[in-house]
C-alpha cells in the first residue's frame, strides 16, 4: 500500500487543484442555496486526503534513494520540455509540511471567517497555494519552477486583495504583486541565461555540470545574480521586503501559510541551485551580505513596530536572511532545518495572535493588554511560538541555528555574531509583543476578549503539541546530534543570547517601566520604525524615475507619434481638398499630370547622376 502510494506521491499537488476547482461554483454565487460552507469543506476533505497520502508514503522513502518521474511535455525546434519529478524523503517531508499547515489553517479559516461572504474565492485560492507550492516541492527543474513561482506571485495577489472593497487592501495586493514582479523578471533572464550556458533546466544535471563548468567569470557572476533576485523577492529580502508588510492586509488564515511556507518557496529555489551559486564566489557573497542585512534590519524594524503583524512578517523576513547566509556559505542541510523549524513556529504564532485580531477588532499593540487571564491558551501558544523560533533548547531553531553557526565558527565567525545577535534581537522583539498583548492591566480594546472558536482553538493546539514534540520528531530520523558532540561555546552563546533577549524585554514591557519606550535619539528610532525609510527610497528613486519616463513617454506619444500620424492625416486631408477642385473630366488634363508628376520623381530621384556627369562634362 506505502509502496503504491509512493509511487503516485506526484499526484498529491491534484488533490488541491481539484479542491479548489470543486469550490469555483460557490465562488460567484452560482450556487447559492447552501451558502459558501460547501467550498470549505470539499476544500478540507481534499488536502485531508493529500496529507495523509504523503504520512503513508513517507515511510516507503525514508532511508531509500531518490526516484525520479519523467513526464514528456514540449519537443520542438530542439527544445525538449520535460516535467522532472523529484520523489526523495526530502520532497515527500516538504509536502507532509504543506498539507499538514494548510489543513490547519484552513480549519483555522473555518471558524476566523465565519461569516465571511468570500468563502468559495478563498478556499478556491488556498488549494491554489497548496498545489502550487508541493508541486514546486516535487519539480525538480528550473524552468516549471520559475512556473509555479508565477502562479504563486499571481496566488498571493488574489489572496491579498480577497476584501477589495478596502482602500488598504487593493493597496497592498497591488504593491505586493509588483513588487515580487521585479524580482521574478531578473529571474527569468537568469532561467534564460543558464540554458545558454549549461543546456539543462533540469537541477541534478545543474548540479553535475557545476562540478566541471568552465565558464567566463563575469558571465556566470550576471546569471547567478539574476537567479538570486527571484528568491530575493519571494523571501522578502532586502530591499524587495516591503510586500511581505503590505500583504498583511489578507486574511489571517492565509497569513499563516505566508509567514511559514509561502515565503520559504523562494528559499527552496535557492537550496536546489546552490551548486551553480558555488562558481561565482562574488554572488555567493553578495547572497550573504543580502541575508545579513535582511537579518540584522528586519530585527530591528520589528521591535519598533505597532501592529501585530508587522511585528511577525519582520521576523520571518529576519530568519530568511539567515537561509541566504546558510546557502551562501553551503550550508544546506542547516538551511533545510531551518526553513522547517521556522514555519512550524512562525504558523503558530500566527494563530496565537489571530484570533486576538478577530476579536478585539485591532491590531494595534499599544491598545491591547491584560489578555493572559482572558486567553490563556492563546498566551500559552505564543510562549511555545516564541521558544521554538530561537535558540531555546531543546526546540527545533536552536538546532537549526545551532547547525548552522557550528558550520560557520571556524571559517566565518562574524557570521556566527549575526546569528547571535538576531537571535537576541529576535527574542527581545517577541517578548516585547507578548508583555504588551498579555501583559500588564485590560485596557479599552482588551477588556472584553474571550478565547476564540474551538475551530480556531483546535489547530492552535494540535500546532502548539507539534512545537513542543518536534525535536522528538527530528530525533526519531536521527537528524539531531548528540549532546556529546556538540560545539559547548555556541550553544552557550544561543542560549545566553536567548536568555539575555527576553529577560530585557521581560523587565521592559512586563515591568512598571513607563511606556511607551523610546530611544534617547529621535533619529535612530524613527529609523527603524519607518522601515529605514525605505518607502521614501522607492519613492524618490524608482517610483520617481518611472513617473519622469512616463511624462517623457506621454510628450514623446502625443507631439511626435501622433504628430506625425496627424501631419500625414492632415497633409491627406489638404490634398484632396486642393485635388477636387482640379477635376474637369477632360483625359488629356490628367494624362499630363500623370507625366508631370512622373517626370518630376523621375528628376529627383536621379538628380545625383546628374551632378556626377556635369562634373564629367565640364572636366
Amino acid at each position: 500500500m506505502s509502496q503504491y502510494l509512493l509511487e503516485t506521491v506526484w499526484l498529491v499537488p491534484c488533490y488541491a487543484l481539484l479542491g479548489g476547482l470543486l469550490a469555483l461554483p460557490w465562488s460567484p454565487g452560482i450556487i447559492r442555496r447552501t451558502g459558501p460552507r460547501p467550498a470549505g469543506y470539499v476544500n478540507l476533505i481534499m488536502t485531508f486526503l493529500a496529507f495523509l497520502h504523503s504520512v503513508i508514503a513517507f515511510p516507503a522513502i525514508w532511508n531509500h534513494p531518490a526516484q525520479e518521474v519523467l513526464i514528456p511535455w514540449l519537443s520542438t525546434a530542439g527544445l525538449n520540455l520535460t516535467i522532472n519529478i523529484e520523489i526523495s524523503s526530502i520532497t515527500v517531508g516538504a509536502i507532509i509540511v504543506i498539507t499538514g499547515l494548510n489543513l490547519l489553517a484552513q480549519t483555522y479559516a473555518v471558524g476566523y471567517m465565519e461569516r465571511d461572504w468570500g468563502w468559495g474565492r478563498f478556499y478556491s485560492l488556498l488549494g491554489l497555494f497548496e498545489a502550487g507550492l508541493c508541486a514546486l516541492a516535487l519539480c525538480n527543474n528550473l524552468f516549471f519552477s520559475y512556473v509555479i513561482l508565477e502562479v504563486l506571485t499571481l496566488g498571493t495577489y488574489l489572496l491579498v486583495g480577497l476584501w477589495f472593497s478596502q482602500p488598504l487592501v487593493v493597496t497592498g495586493a497591488r504593491d505586493a504583486f509588483l513588487t515580487k514582479r521585479v524580482g521574478d523578471l531578473f529571474l527569468l533572464m537568469g532561467v534564460l541565461g543558464i540554458w545558454t550556458l549549461a543546456g539543462t533546466w533540469d537541477y541534478p544535471d545543474l548540479a553535475i555540470w557545476a562540478e566541471t563548468a568552465k565558464v567566463d567569470p563575469t558571465i556566470i557572476t550576471l546569471v547567478c545574480l539574476t537567479l538570486i533576485a527571484g528568491p530575493m523577492g519571494k523571501c522578502a529580502q532586502f530591499p524587495l521586503h516591503l510586500w511581505l508588510d503590505e500583504a498583511m492586509e489578507g486574511p489571517v488564515p492565509s497569513t499563516i501559510l505566508r509567514n511559514s511556507v509561502v515565503v520559504a518557496s523562494g528559499a527552496w529555489v535557492l537550496i536546489k541551485l546552490q551548486p551553480v551559486f558555488s562558481l561565482s564566489p562574488i554572488a555567493s557573497s553578495l547572497m550573504v551580505a543580502i541575508g545579513a542585512v535582511t537579518a540584522i534590519g528586519g530585527s530591528l524594524i520589528a521591535i519598533a513596530q505597532i501592529d501585530i503583524k508587522r511585528c511577525l512578517s519582520y521576523s520571518v523576513s529576519a530568519y530568511m536572511g539567515l537561509v541566504f547566509i546558510a546557502v551562501g556559505t553551503q550550508q544546506n542541510e542547516a538551511a533545510l532545518l531551518l526553513v522547517l523549524t521556522h514555519a512550524i513556529s512562525a504558523a503558530l504564532l500566527v494563530m496565537s495572535t489571530g484570533g486576538i485580531i478577530l476579536n478585539n477588532i485591532t491590531q494595534d499593540i499599544t491598545q491591547l493588554g491584560g489578555l493572559w487571564s482572558r486567553r490563556p491558551i492563546s498566551g500559552l501558544a505564543f510562549i511555545a511560538g516564541t521558544l521554538g523560533l530561537i535558540g531555546f533548547p531543546p526546540l527545533g531553531s536552536f538546532w537549526a541555528l545551532m547547525k548552522l553557526a557550528d558550520g560557520l565558527w571556524g571559517t566565518h565567525p562574524w557570521l556566527v555574531g549575526i546569528i547571535i545577535t538576531v537571535n537576541a534581537l529576535t527574542a527581545f522583539s517577541l517578548t516585547r509583543e507578548f508583555g504588551l498583548i498579555f501583559g500588564g492591566k485590560p485596557k479599552q480594546m482588551s477588556e472584553r476578549s474571550p478565547e476564540g472558536l474551538w475551530l480556531m482553538v483546535l489547530p492552535m493546539m494540535i500546532l502548539f503539541g507539534f512545537v513542543l514534540h518536534l525535536p522528538l520528531v527530528l530525533q526519531s530520523f536521527s537528524l539531531l546530534p548528540s549532546w556529546a558532540v556538540l560545539n559547548k561555546d555556541v550553544a552557550l552563546l544561543l542560549v545566553w543570547s536567548s536568555i539575555f533577549g527576553c529577560g530585557i524585554g521581560a523587565i521592559i514591557y512586563l515591568g512598571n517601566i513607563p511606556k511607551p519606550i523610546r530611544l534617547p535619539w529621535q533619529g535612530l528610532q524613527d529609523l527603524i520604525a519607518y522601515d529605514f525609510y525605505t518607502p521614501k527610497l522607492y519613492k524618490i528613486t524608482i517610483i520617481f524615475g518611472v513617473a519622469q519616463f512616463s511624462k517623457l513617454a506621454d510628450l514623446v506619444d502625443r507631439f511626435v507619434v501622433d504628430g506625425i500620424v496627424n501631419f500625414v492625416g492632415l497633409f491627406s486631408i489638404l490634398g484632396g481638398e486642393g485635388l477636387k477642385y482640379s477635376n474637369n473630366g477632360q483625359t488629356q488634363f490628367y494624362a499630363l499630370t500623370v507625366l508631370l508628376g512622373v517626370g518630376i520623381l523621375g528628376a529627383w530621384v536621379t538628380w545625383p547622376f546628374w551632378g556626377i556627369q556635369l562634373l564629367d562634362f565640364v572636366f
